[in-house]
């Protein structure tokens, strides 16, 4: 995969391999900030789960797919948003309300939407799936 941005590049590979009916994919770099997302998408379901694997002399994730996921893919650019402005956020990247999650990147970590929004906390909108 080509590209800069490397959470893209894991979300269009995570996409992808659940298109075509993979049962795993392996994407990387395994960074910090893609293995909180994959998190997140643990947490909610959309995923069996992960792992950090080393492939030679770069490390990456062997992520564990369950048909769960119809989109998913990043925000660019990412979006700020308050504790209370996450509505707007939904209304665009989400097909229906309460459907689906944002990804966001806050003071106290990377969590879902809905996590920010019930501790109080704004942050900028990196990612999206449902």
């Amino acid at each position: 995969m080509t590209g800069t941005d490397p959470l893209a590049n894991a979300l269009s590979a995570i996409d992808n391999a659940g298109d075509v009916g993979h049962l795993t994919e392996r994407v990387r770099p395994a960074s910090n900030e893609i293995g909180s997302v994959l998190r997140v998408l643990y947490d909610r379901g959309y995923i069996d789960g992960f792992q950090r694997v080393e492939e030679g002399t770069a490390e990456e994730f062997e992520v564990e797919l369950k048909g769960a996921i119809n989109d998913c893919g990043p925000v660019k650019p990412r979006y700020a948003a308050g504790a209370d402005g996450f509505e707007k956020w939904e209304k665009r990247y989400l097909p229906a309300r309460d459907y689906g999650t944002l990804v966001v990147t806050t003071s106290d970590g990377i969590m879902t939407h809905y996590e920010a929004r019930d501790r109080g906390i704004g942050g900028q909108v990196i990612a999206y799936v449902y």
